[in-house]
């Protein structure tokens, strides 16, 4: 049995007939059709600019209503300005900041003897600059205990191995020294200002390592 086909469905089949694509061929018209319509976005960098200048453009047209309003709109676009330049500020130091990390040397630059390092470490704390005076004093106790062979020079070491190695040479004090480089990271990558009760443990501990050195040394 045939049933009656409609002329008007009959019409409509006849201008559009059943597409049959394929699955690489639907997708690529899916992206056509994707661009023709602006569904693409704008980058967000520009976005953000863009919304930015249209700001500053309505404060600049506001500031021609009134002397009020003119001032209102140079406060805002200096506020605006100071804040931006805040905001740049601040990602240049971290940046400078991640690319300084934990580990590097010990003693570097111009190589000082451990009296000179000392001399410095004292005229630093006289000043009140913690965080350099005890930088100062480690490398003190590193170039002392160069000299007196109790560890082998070591060109890069870092301060952890310095407290390692000075550790296994000298295990009373194993603990004390590994503190010492644990606060020497401090204040050289973590930025801790450093204390006046900080520098004098280190200095104690200057004094007592140079002890044992001269101990052992004489029993030697």
């Amino acid at each position: 049995m045939t049933l009656p086909t409609s002329p008007w469905l009959a019409a409509v089949a006849a201008l559009d007939p059943p597409i049959d694509l394929g699955r690489e061929e639907a997708q690529r018209e899916a992206v056509e059709e994707l661009l023709r319509s602006g569904y693409h976005q704008e980058p967000l960098v520009d976005r953000l600019w863009r919304h930015f200048t249209q700001l500053l453009g309505d404060l600049l047209d506001g500031a021609s209503g009134g002397p009020g309003g003119g001032r209102i709109a140079l406060f805002v676009i200096v506020a605006v300005i100071a804040l931006l330049a805040a905001l740049l500020f601040w990602s240049l130091r971290r940046m400078s900041r991640s690319r300084r990390t934990p580990g590097e040397a010990l003693l570097g630059g111009r190589e000082r003897t451990a009296a000179e390092h000392r001399t410095e470490a004292e005229r630093l704390a006289a000043e009140g600059s913690w965080a350099e005076a005890i930088r100062e004093r480690l490398r003190a106790i590193a170039r002392d205990l160069e000299e007196r062979a109790v560890v082998s020079p070591m060109p890069g070491r870092t301060a952890v191995e310095l407290a390692a190695d000075a550790g296994r040479a000298l295990p009373e004090h194993a603990a004390r020294l590994s503190a010492a480089a644990r606060l020497f990271d401090d204040v050289t990558y973590g930025e801790a200002p450093g204390t006046a009760a900080e520098y004098a443990s280190l200095a104690e501990l200057d004094r007592r390592v140079a002890a044992a050195r001269a101990t052992l040394g004489a029993d030697a």
